[in-house]
């Protein structure tokens, strides 16, 4: 079997904010076509993390290889033409606009005008319910609704690494068992994904292999399944 290649790879990351230093040298990889998951309590760092890889906050030091190119300095519009979406936590569809007009500013970057009808189809495809309320303003959608626009409109920029932070915040749990069943349809598609989420039983479900960390610092790495086992991770963040 041929091994996977990474995807991105995170060396020696470092992440102020002001004189808050929340992420301590992180080194954490994804390879190509997997799930990676990032536990860990509220203020672990985890969305920084996903923000310093999408070119939202600076990385202080180290750094963030995507495809094997240094990254780091390249602003966040720059980055999502390299194939780096990002779901953000909570959400923030544009509450204005229409499902459609949504999806259509995912693609805002396209020229491929056909190839964004043909990706336009494959979300309605994933998520039958955007299709159906298409022409209604998003501000009125349900939160599992606007969920499923938010990852839609990043699928729109035909990413190959998706970044999701905590999908599962604020839905009820027969919802998040649908945007998680989604999570790995998509995967299953041919899209890598780093995976942010508190709902840390979930997240070890779906992914392959994951990262616990706390106060800026990994402290956990593993195949999902063992990290899932781990009386440490159960004690911490499995409730037993």
């Amino acid at each position: 079997m041929t091994p996977k290649q990474p995807l991105l790879v995170l060396e020696d990351l470092h992440v102020y904010y002001g004189a808050i230093w929340a992420i301590k040298g992180i080194n954490l990889t994804v390879n190509e076509g997997e799930i990676v998951s990032l536990i860990g309590a509220n203020g672990a760092g985890k969305s920084t993390t996903l923000r310093a890889i999408s070119g939202i906050v600076r990385g202080s030091s180290g750094r963030i290889l995507f495809q094997g190119e240094d990254i780091t300095r390249i602003p966040a519009h720059e980055i999502v033409k390299l194939g780096i979406a990002q779901v953000p936590e909570g959400r923030r569809v544009f509450a204005n606009l229409t499902v459609f007009e949504n999806l259509e500013l995912g693609a805002f970057i396209r020229k491929d005008k056909k190839e964004v009808k043909k990706d336009l189809d494959y979300v309605f495809t994933r998520f039958p319910r955007l299709w159906e309320r298409k022409n209604q303003v998003a501000g009125t959608l349900s939160g599992g609704e606007q969920q499923m626009l938010a990852i839609g409109r990043a699928l729109m920029t035909r990413p190959r690494l998706l970044l999701l932070d905590e999908p599962s915040m604020g839905l009820a749990p027969l919802l998040v068992k649908e945007i998680f069943a989604i999570i790995r349809e998509i995967n299953g598609d041919g899209t890598t994904i780093l995976l942010v989420e508190q709902n840390a039983r979930m997240a070890l479900q779906i992914a392959d292999r994951a990262y616990v960390l706390e106060t800026g610092r990994i402290v956990l790495e593993g195949q999902a399944q063992e990290l899932a086992e781990c009386d440490e991770v159960k004690k911490a963040y499995l409730g037993g």
